[in-house]
């Protein structure tokens, strides 16, 4: 059932005493409104203008939010995106709605070609997608979603019908792009980490002969202001890295671009927690899935961090020498929402998120995307500075997980009232909260939502699990082993499901 109707009608006894009050026309309501608006029948689209299709990880956020709205439609988004993986294990970053013109998005599933390029990796016949993948936001969605309404989801077999999808995802950022050989997943595209313009890009895209302009066209421009979005050099570097990518069959590994990028990998190892709460749900130890984000913490430490910026960092594997990028952005802070770092990383992390480079308590609104002092730093353009709603969100959470609650609890003041003020904006000028891109963007407002529902006394990302685990240690390194394929195989009974 859609419990929509009843946000403005909930007696006052059972409201959240942390709320905002809830006058009509609330947040609630206008959160409420804006995910009905780009609901699909079976999917939530980001931006009905800019972006018609469904995005993985905005799936995924969305489906978080989503959650307290209607637990049917939560999951139903993630097993819409599920039904579109390839058999290689990987989830597309987008799945195409084949009522939308070609020409309302580019690249366009015609430029993908994943029904041919993509057969030997196993892309659906049935539908089209793209064949770069984004952030595995996926698991921890899956479980916070069916912690929303345990009986629906048991009596669906929600869980148990995700599980081996999600299991499988996993091991192909595991296996397939374990490219550094040091544990750690790798994106071969900016736009597979998310932060698609980010200036921890521009030295590893600097050595790509970008696509002549002339072979495509750009509709973004069509709904969004040219200075706000990525300059026609990135966006011919990123068309060719994506054809070299088709023109390989989406095989990984020979690519030019390959990095290693700490919000990636800390969000696989958040869902790496998450598949293990799904496997002691559906009955199957989810212990070695424990030990291996220990192992994947450490080798984010091992690899990414970097005492002297006081951050986590991206590493370049096609530069002659695996080195360090040194650009800060919000990426390397993201890490805070793991349970178990070493404490003085989580102290720098601590320092460096309220210091003069991203301001939080001080000069910013909202955290932004990229350093405030760095030379390339600009508050409109994309990833560039502009601050976004859901890594403010995963910084909320990784501030409750650490003790933090008063600076979380300003934190997530901030990131509601501005949501609102924005008109639940794509992204905001993280000084003034000023809305840049599109306006009633899905993951602002499913987010916005989730904050309001989650009291600020929460301190696990897993708030909503009747069984919390407390204290869990992240030490050890090494690499896949097959302990869980057993535990997998168990609970698929001998198929994917």
């Amino acid at each position: 059932m859609d419990r929509t109707a009843q946000l403005t009608t909930r007696p006052t006894e059972r409201a959240f005493v942390y709320d905002p009050p809830r006058a009509g026309g609330s947040l609630h309501v206008r959160a409420a409104r804006t995910l009905a608006d780009n609901w699909t029948g079976t999917s939530t689209v980001p931006s009905r203008s800019l972006y018609p299709h469904q995005w993985s990880w905005d799936s995924a956020f969305i489906a978080i939010g989503l959650r307290h709205l209607s637990p049917l439609r939560a999951q139903t988004e993630l097993e819409t995106l599920l039904a579109a993986q390839w058999e290689d294990g990987r989830i597309p970053h987008i799945v195409f709605n084949p009522s939308v013109p070609l020409d309302a998005y580019f690249p366009s599933p015609d430029f993908w070609r994943s029904s041919t390029a993509g057969r030997a990796a196993g892309a659906p016949r049935t539908v089209q997608t793209s064949g770069i993948v984004q952030p595995p936001v996926h698991a921890l969605a899956a479980w916070l979603v069916h912690c929303a309404d345990p009986g629906l989801s048991r009596a669906r077999g929600f869980l148990t019908r995700v599980y081996p999808r999600l299991a499988a995802w996993h091991r192909y950022l595991l296996h397939r792009r374990d490219l550094g050989g040091g544990g750690l997943a790798s994106v071969v595209h900016p736009w597979e980490q998310g932060m698609d313009n980010s200036p921890c890009w521009d030295a590893p895209l600097s050595r790509i002969t970008p696509a002549p302009a002339r072979s495509f066209r750009r509709a973004d421009l069509d709904h969004g202001a040219a200075e706000d979005r990525p300059t026609d050099l990135d966006y011919g570097r990123y068309v060719r890295l994506a054809t070299d990518y088709r023109d390989r069959g989406y095989a990984d590994g020979g690519g030019e671009f390959a990095v290693e990028d700490p919000s990636f990998n800390a969000l696989l190892i958040a869902s790496e927690h998450a598949l293990a709460r799904i496997a002691g749900e559906l009955g199957a130890a989810g212990t070695a899935r424990h030990a291996r984000a220990e192992r994947l913490t450490t080798a984010l430490v091992d690899r990414l961090w970097d005492p002297a910026s006081g951050m986590f960092l991206c590493r370049d594997l096609r530069d002659g020498r695996g080195a360090l990028i040194p650009e800060r952005s919000v990426s390397g802070l993201v890490p805070l929402l793991l349970p178990g770092l070493p404490r003085d990383i989580t102290a720098t992390l601590l320092r460096t998120l309220r210091g003069p480079r991203f301001g939080l308590g001080d000069t910013t609104r909202l955290v932004p995307s990229y350093d405030l002092l760095g030379e390339a730093f600009d508050p409109h353009r994309y990833w560039r500075g502009p601050a976004w709603f859901n890594t403010n969100w995963l910084l909320e959470r990784g501030l409750r997980m650490h003790g933090e609650q008063p600076a979380a609890d300003a934190l997530r003041e901030a990131i509601l009232r501005t949501a609102d003020d924005s008109g639940f904006a794509e992204y905001v000028d993280p000084y003034t909260g000023e809305a840049c891109g599109a306006t009633g963007f899905g993951w602002t407002a499913a987010l916005a939502l989730d904050l309001l529902h989650s009291p600020p006394l929460s301190n696990s990302l897993e708030r909503g699990d009747p069984h919390p685990e407390d204290g869990v240690s992240l030490t050890g390194i090494g690499t896949f082993d097959e302990t869980d394929e057993m535990s997998d195989k168990k609970i698929r009974g001998g198929n994917r499901g």
